[in-house]
């Protein structure tokens, strides 16, 4: 049983039938309740537009529990107790209507969760539906991405949310900040001297943050082509990354305390001008080739597309953080669909030695690298040299890890998704794994100008085939500076 607890809640699900929530929402919940993590009286609605017979809606639900969640985690005592609390409730979330209704299912002073797994276009009338029937004073609301497309749009929505909720109870939610290696970069950082007095220009050469993605759009293609990778992973995912590694110690582990010092770094982020654009940054699209030893169409190919897009699904930049700990050390920002595998990392390369006194031909190892896995494996290595093994080997180097593999490490454990543990963040209260309002804004205008400069370039999409690092272009933008992608094959 866990020795955490939670205050029974009203978990209000809108847009429960959506992909969302039945691959990633109901599992997480699910796992929760498994852990003995939900309060005996937490009840979940589930809310959405479509019509019908409420019980054939949790059936489901319930069918979609056993496909993702996997069969050894699937307890016939816990889906029973799950499946118990669940409540299905047809609503239009743009009329009034649905909200009385609504309202009569939920006590006066009961804590309600209000999670909107739906477009941000519709967050405003959902916030202005709660209040209308008295029920924001004991509400929490959680926001899916993306909030707007631009600055500009993410204000609005971020307004139309603020008149009725003040921002302690916003939870903005970026499944990164979930993860379990990315919750462990606070504790790698603040909690071993030997890396915090070490993280800085004097001792870091570039960091490289890569988010790899082999599958290509899965039948998003109406979102993806108005949104695009930059939207879609920099603005959110790898920016928060950049924050977590380039961030200064925060004076204490509570919400704002971290999220000031990731503004400090967002704010910092050297401006790119459209001048600096052709260099800085590469914009490329797929076009067909083979993923997994099978060939795949290109985006322009894929069902329903527009043929004329130039839409990005590669983005590779260059960024800069001109403040005191990180002058002169380049961010390397790269993410993609159709890539050779699925992989997201971290890489921190550290300065060669001052002075070299091994043989010459083996200076090109030197180079000692923290690797930051979060997927497909959650890991932490780090590259060190040491002397080859042997009597005819003489001093000479190699390069090997010290690693921690949480899966191997960690066998009796299992290690929850990351939805599981902001769901419960959400429960408790606690915000220091949600994102605040400045911080969406400051990506927000950083982003924009990339946008800028691609419209006033005329900047099109370079090819780049499915099942490769993108297109050639990403590969001169770091070794223009004399380095290469790590890990590359």
């Amino acid at each position: 049983m866990a020795s955490l607890s939670v205050e029974p809640c009203t978990f209000a699900l809108f847009g429960a039938l959506g992909d969302l929530a039945l691959r990633k929402l109901f599992p997480a919940l699910y796992q929760l309740d498994r852990a003995g993590l939900l309060h005996a009286d937490t009840r979940i609605l589930a809310l959405a537009r479509e019509s019908g017979e409420g019980g054939a809606r949790l059936a489901s639900i319930e069918e979609h529990l056993r496909r993702y969640v996997p069969e050894r985690e699937i307890d016939a005592a816990v889906l029973q107790r799950f499946t118990a609390r669940l409540d299905y409730l047809s609503m239009d979330f743009l009329h009034a209507e649905g909200y009385q209704v609504l309202a009569e299912r939920i006590g006066p002073e009961e804590r309600l969760i209000a999670y909107f797994a739906t477009p941000a276009s519709v967050y405003g009338a959902i916030c202005e539906g709660l209040a209308r029937v008295e029920r924001a004073r004991h509400t929490r609301v959680v926001l899916e991405k993306p909030i707007g497309h631009d600055l500009e749009s993410s204000r609005r929505v971020n307004d139309a949310v603020a008149v009725h909720f003040p921002e302690n109870r916003i939870y903005r939610i970026d499944h990164y900040l979930g993860k379990e290696t990315v919750q462990n970069l606070i504790a790698l950082r603040f909690a071993n001297s030997l890396f915090e007095t070490q993280w800085n220009q004097h001792h870091i050469s570039h960091v490289e943050i890569t988010v790899a993605e082999q599958v290509g759009i899965e039948g998003r293609w109406g979102y993806f082509d108005e949104a695009g990778q930059l939207r879609d992973m920099i603005q959110n995912h790898l920016l928060q990354l950049l924050c977590l590694i380039a961030m200064d110690p925060p004076s204490d582990l509570s919400a704002d305390s971290i999220r000031d010092e990731k503004v400090k770094v967002l704010k910092a982020l050297a401006p790119i001008t459209a001048a600096q654009v052709a260099q800085q940054v590469v914009r490329g699209q797929y076009i067909a080739g083979s993923s997994q030893g099978k060939a795949v169409p290109g985006y322009l190919e894929e069902e329903n597309s527009n043929t004329q897009s130039d839409t990005e699904t590669f983005v590779a930049l260059r960024a800069d953080i001109r403040n005191w700990r990180w002058n002169g050390v380049p961010f390397y920002l790269r993410t993609g669909k159709r890539m050779p595998q699925k992989l997201s990392q971290i890489v921190i390369h550290f300065k060669e030695p001052p002075h070299y006194i091994f043989a010459p031909e083996q200076r090109p190892l030197i180079s000692n690298r923290l690797i930051i896995r979060l997927q497909p494996d959650e890991g932490i290595s780090l590259q060190v040299m040491t002397k080859d093994q042997g009597l005819d080997k003489g001093m000479q180097l190699r390069s090997g890890p010290l690693q921690l593999s949480f899966s191997d490490t960690y066998r009796s454990a299992r290690i929850p998704d990351a939805y599981e543990r902001l769901l419960l963040e959400v429960m408790q209260g606690n915000q220091n794994l949600f994102v605040r309002k400045d911080e969406i804004e400051y990506a927000w205008q950083w982003c924009d100008q990339l946008i800028d400069g691609w419209k006033q370039l005329g900047d099109s999409p370079k090819p780049y085939a499915a099942g490769t690092w993108g297109p050639v272009a990403s590969i001169a933008l770091i070794t223009r500076d004399g380095r290469s992608w790590y890990g590359d094959l």
